[in-house]
């Protein structure tokens, strides 16, 4: 069964640059990613800016992402084989 990686916040943002997602601000220790999708809509996701984010947390946002990006990419990134 694959586990859950564990990830930075920077390993975080770069996976979702890759996927078109770009910084669109910090309030505190929250980054917004924001990317705007090919119908036209505004789809954001907030990361948490943390050197090591707990396993709980990586597993809400990759939840929260799994509405915006195909499952595939984001498994490969997030989970390891």
């Amino acid at each position: 069964m694959p586990r859950l990686r564990r990830l930075s916040s920077s390993d975080v943002l770069r996976i979702f640059h890759r996927m078109g997602f770009e910084v669109a601000g910090q309030r505190g220790s929250h980054a917004k990613l924001v990317r705007v999708s090919p119908s036209g809509e505004r789809q954001v996701l907030i990361v948490p800016i943390h050197r090591h984010l707990a396993t709980g947390t990586l597993h809400a946002i990759y939840r929260q992402a799994s509405r915006l990006v195909p499952s595939v990419n984001l498994r490969r990134a997030f989970f390891t084989d």
